[in-house]
């Protein structure tokens, strides 16, 4: 039998107690709920700080990336004094902050195939606040066979969407449903190559939390088979109706999209995290021009369009396949030689960043013009 909410208790969570319909046993199911929150980047910022103040009991969170200062900007629950740090400590930290009885488990993992089914387990539900295909099918495809609740958001630029998705046994709708196909490498941009307005996070993050609260607690109709779509530019928000596929077979076990759509950089069990080098655009520009090796791994049609002082066109396809000696050094591989120190950059950012990670794995270590060549744009003569 479950013990009655404290004095201190009813007085904390006295304006949640006014509302119609929210009773001492909704308060006590958000006590007990266990919740798992994957990213604690833009929106797992919101969710965690509105789940923690809300007196949600168990918080896990799960994110492998460490505070950088460019995060400052949207990621609201970090602070200058935690940038280099990991993102589940601060996060943790300030959680217990707001709200010491919440006991939060932090997991400093990239969550993979491997471990998402164990790591999911046991959780009433789970939030994706990740900015990744390959995670989002994976938290998708684990919640469907766990049969648990999962709320999915997503933001770019000055738009975000919000759903709640619950396999249920087979009949519910997934993201799968939603999105079937997981797309190629850089055929949708991310947040470092399209760039994302600061609150745009707060308005998805805290709308997920607030669909969790209801979820938990049985209030109001949960987002269940509908999308909400926001733009930040108009105010707006449009309802979608979303059904399950009548060919789809329910997910059974855990797909591998490595190879297909990519992957966050897992590093090895107990390894400390490494930083690799990463260059402003007007450092990189220095670099080049004393004779430092600058590619551009931008399509050719992209290219086309205006290239930085001494860099060499190189597709991310052609440089890697050239990395992993499945294609001869002819062209601007010519020009190449030797990998080994180069700067790489895309068009924001990301498509670099994924290379450079890939070439580690080789035992090639490049830099990363931070921004892309849109964040060149007052530097070129």
């Amino acid at each position: 039998m479950e013990r009655g909410l404290s004095g201190v208790e009813y007085q904390r969570y006295s304006r949640h107690l006014l509302l119609p319909g929210f009773t001492p046993e909704s308060q006590q199911k958000l006590s007990s709920a266990k919740v798992a929150v994957v990213g604690a980047g833009g929106l797992g910022s919101p969710i965690l700080q509105y789940l923690a103040a809300a007196g949600v009991g168990t918080l896990t969170v799960i994110d492998a990336d460490l505070v950088d200062s460019s995060n400052l900007q949207r990621q609201v629950i970090h602070c200058e004094a935690a940038v280099g740090t990991s993102k589940v400590a601060s996060a943790a930290r300030a959680v217990h902050a707001l709200n010491q009885a919440v006991h939060v488990r932090e997991v400093p993992e990239v969550l993979t195939p491997a471990n998402a089914l164990a790591t999911l387990a046991g959780h009433d539900l789970v939030l994706d606040g990740t900015d990744n295909f390959p995670t989002r099918y994976l938290v998708s495809d684990a919640c469907e066979i766990l049969n648990v609740p999962l709320i999915w958001g997503s933001i770019l630029a000055f738009d975000g969407q919000v759903a709640v998705f619950f396999g249920d046994e087979g009949r519910g709708v997934t993201y799968r449903d939603v999105h079937p196909r997981p797309p190629e490498p850089g055929e949708v941009p991310s947040c470092s190559e399209a760039g994302v307005l600061g609150p745009l996070v707060g308005v998805i993050g805290s709308t997920m939390a607030m669909e969790a609260l209801k979820v938990l607690t049985g209030l109001g109709s949960p987002l269940y088979g509908r999308i909400q779509l926001y733009s930040a530019l108009t105010g707006d928000w449009t309802p979608i109706d979303v059904a399950r596929r009548k060919d789809r077979a329910p997910v059974t076990e855990i797909e591998d999209l490595v190879e297909t759509c990519g992957f966050p950089a897992v590093e090895a069990s107990g390894a400390a995290p490494v930083r690799a080098e990463v260059l402003s655009p007007a450092e990189a520009l220095r670099e080049a021009a004393a004779g430092r090796l600058l590619i551009d791994i931008r399509e050719e049609s992209e290219a086309a369009e205006g290239m930085l002082p001494h860099a060499v066109n190189i597709p991310k396809t052609q440089l890697m396949e050239f990395a992993r000696g499945e294609r001869a050094g002819v062209g601007p591989l010519s020009e190449v030689g030797d990998l080994h120190g180069a700067i790489l950059h895309c068009a924001g950012g990301a498509r670099s960043a994924a290379a450079q990670a890939e070439l580690a794995t080789l035992g090639i270590e490049v830099a990363n013009m931070a921004g892309g060549y849109v964040a060149s744009v007052t530097l070129r003569p």
